[in-house]
């Protein structure tokens, strides 16, 4: 049994003109204005159609390799290398570093070869509706902020965690290798983006605990009415950016993707640069990759205008991006942060701070400041106080001897009866109240005499 024809649309179209043609409905020059031919095209395609029937109506190479075909030994040599080198890579990404060893090839055509092979398969996930947001159309109001932890050097050295900046507007860019994702990484990766761009109008990152404070807020918070805050969003207040918590990873899908991308490329290019310590990675970002991914991915804003806010003073920025907490003066003009006493000097004595409350500041070079309002005040560490020699401890209930006075003692004496001490009598008294044992024991003095 043969095989059908398979035709094409724009081949069943023809097919049915002709037919038309045959049937005398319609002529060649009629058919050539239908099929938008010239009159030689059409004659020719009637001609065709007559001799080979429906078969002359496919197209001729059909079947045939492509002019433009790699040859077998050139898809070999591709696909030897990529499964030798490159077994994990993207199409697209596999092709770059390809094209660097003079095998150029396309994304498309390699990813087909691959298909070809079965070592790859077309699969789609069911995704939960969400609707699309419209970028922020000026270059600075908007920063997504978000901490991306992977093995980002796949065995070769310790875990770290890659801290990531994207505008919102332009895709531009900023990230940098940590060994934790904590407010320490947050302050230095926030200072580096001002120094290059200035202050962003509003800050985008996840509920992490670095960012969001989930306790209730004490009175002294309560009286200032600015909440439970993080040192993070404490920080963010006072240089006047907005902090906008996201409720999900898809609300800043934009630097999750951005996670994909390094996740994809930064990863293998570590690899192939055998990268292993983060000092080498970060000058890597920095050196090579940044500006590449900067200069591919980067879009125009729909607005030209900047909007960052000019840069603060560098003394300004390291105050801010800072650890601050009050602490309660003692009457001996001393404090206490972090096991250490703070002695403040005597020239501050007509501020009257005990019992009030001053802030401490500890930079991100663990050098402190005292401040009171506008003041910044002077101090030095204080010895830490005597420890109480430690008494040993005696027992609350000590067993008493019980002293039992003699029978001539003088509190026995009186002017008509001896009381001698009353002793228990012994069971035999007891059961014989009366008789010679009960006169025996009145002369020994165990028992009282009787009227």
């Amino acid at each position: 049994m043969e095989e059908p024809l398979r035709m094409s649309q724009k081949e069943r179209t023809r097919l049915g003109v002709m037919q038309q043609i045959r049937a005398q409905q319609l002529t060649v020059m009629a058919a050539a204005g239908v099929l938008a031919l010239s009159y030689r095209q059409a004659k020719r395609v009637w001609r065709r159609y007559r001799v080979e029937g429906d078969a002359g109506l496919v197209h001729r190479g059909r079947g045939r390799p492509s002019n433009r075909a790699k040859a077998p030994s050139f898809k070999g040599r591709v696909l030897a290398r990529y499964r030798e080198r490159y077994p994990d890579f993207g199409p697209t990404l596999a092709c770059e570093h390809l094209a660097r060893e003079g095998l150029r090839v396309d994304h498309e055509s390699l990813r087909r070869w691959w298909l070809a092979a079965g070592a790859w398969s077309i699969g789609r996930r069911r995704q939960k509706h969400r609707q699309w947001r419209e970028r922020k159309p000026c270059f600075g109001q908007l920063v997504q902020m978000d901490g991306s932890h992977h093995d980002w050097f796949e065995g070769r050295a310790e875990q770290a965690v890659l801290m990531v900046m994207i505008d919102d507007a332009t895709n531009t860019t900023l990230a940098r290798f940590y060994p934790a994702e904590d407010t320490a990484a947050a302050y230095d990766i926030f200072e580096r983006y001002v120094r290059l761009y200035g202050l962003p109008v509003a800050l985008y990152p996840d509920r992490d605990s670095i960012y969001v404070c989930t306790r209730e807020a004490c009175l002294e918070e309560q009286l200032a009415n600015v909440g439970p805050e993080t040192q993070f969003a404490r920080a963010m207040r006072e240089l006047g950016v907005d902090l906008i918590p996201a409720h999900s990873p898809q609300a800043k899908g934009r630097v999750e993707r951005r996670h994909g991308l390094f996740q994809d490329r930064l990863i293998k290019e570590m690899r192939l640069l055998s990268i292993r310590t983060i000092e080498a990675a970060n000058a890597f970002l920095d050196g090579t990759f940044l500006p590449l991914i900067n200069g591919r991915y980067t879009v125009k804003p729909n607005d030209p205008v900047d909007g960052h806010r000019p840069r603060p003073l560098a003394t300004t920025l390291d105050l801010v991006l800072s650890w601050q907490e009050s602490r309660c003066v003692a009457k001996d003009w001393t404090l206490v942060w972090h096991n250490r006493r703070l002695q403040i000097d005597a020239r501050h004595a007509a501020l009257g701070l005990p019992g009030r409350r001053v802030m401490v500041v500890e930079r991100r070079n663990g050098t402190l400041t005292l401040c009171h309002g506008r003041y910044r005040l002077t101090f030095r560490d204080a010895p830490a106080p005597a420890i109480p020699v430690q008494r040993p401890s005696v027992p609350r209930h000590r067993s008493r001897t019980v002293h039992v006075p003699a029978i001539d003692h003088p509190w026995r004496r009186s002017a008509r009866v001896h009381f001698p001490v009353f002793r228990p009598p012994p069971t035999s008294y007891i059961a014989h109240s009366r008789g010679a044992e009960n006169q025996a024991a009145v002369a020994d003095g165990h028992l009282l005499p009787t009227s």
